[in-house]
């Protein structure tokens, strides 16, 4: 049995933890993309907690532009938390000058590629800090560690969406995975799973993972699991 990952070190990069809340067949939300509230209040309660114990909390573009989030640690679910970093990884250059998480507590640092960074800068205006990490056409996630690193960011919580979630998957940096499993069946060949992108070729590439815990929230399930260090 894996050791849990929170408080593990690495040496050069964050500590990666990939959080979701998915339907009980694997849906983040509905066809056609669509968003869809799965979490129950008490695994809500679980994320901002989480959140509060991150020095940094990620998403795509994509889901800023599909979900809005504000990327915040609510006061009324976790009291007096310091607001983590906010990082939203935009290769295209999308971010809306009014997104929600620009205003919310807590700095803000929108990851590009070079060709897009003068552009998206401007339109941001000082509402974020705009780097440019490799000429794409995605976001060098390597360069992203270690420019994170050198933040003194040390616990990363990646909330998706599901091409970000597999990239970290498949370049081999997530430590751990903790997943709300919710009580309903939402169906859709259009509706989107937690981990998307093109995905392995066979099971003999799969990425492997070893349960650390799995425990009841309202009606749904909290299941971790560790990650093993490729070697």
């Amino acid at each position: 049995m894996a050791e849990p990952a929170e408080g593990e070190g690495h040496v050069g990069r964050p500590l990666v933890v990939v959080n979701c809340a998915m339907s009980a067949d694997g849906k983040i939300g509905l066809p056609g993309r669509c968003p869809a509230d799965i979490s129950c209040e008490e695994d809500l309660v679980r994320v901002h907690g989480m959140r509060a114990r991150s020095d940094a909390v990620l998403v795509g573009v994509g889901t800023v532009l599909a979900d809005d989030p504000k990327l915040h640690v609510s006061p009324d679910r976790v009291p007096d938390a310091r607001p983590p970093l906010k990082v939203v990884l935009d290769a295209t250059g999308r971010t809306p000058p009014g997104a929600r998480f620009l205003a919310s507590p807590g700095p803000s640092l929108v990851v590009t590629v070079e060709a897009s960074a003068p552009a998206l800068a401007e339109r941001l205006r000082g509402r974020a800090q705009v780097v440019a990490l490799g000429r794409g056409p995605l976001v060098d996630l390597r360069l992203l560690m270690a420019d994170l690193h050198g933040r003194g960011v040390r616990h990363l919580m990646v909330e998706g969406g599901s091409t970000v979630i597999w990239s970290f998957f498949e370049a081999g940096l997530v430590d751990e995975y903790s997943v709300y499993i919710g009580p309903l069946v939402i169906g859709g060949e259009g509706a989107p799973t937690p981990a998307g992108g093109r995905g392995v070729p066979d099971l003999a590439t799969a990425v492997r993972l070893e349960m650390l815990s799995c425990e009841r929230l309202g009606d749904g399930l909290w299941v971790r699991y560790a990650v093993p260090r490729r070697r």
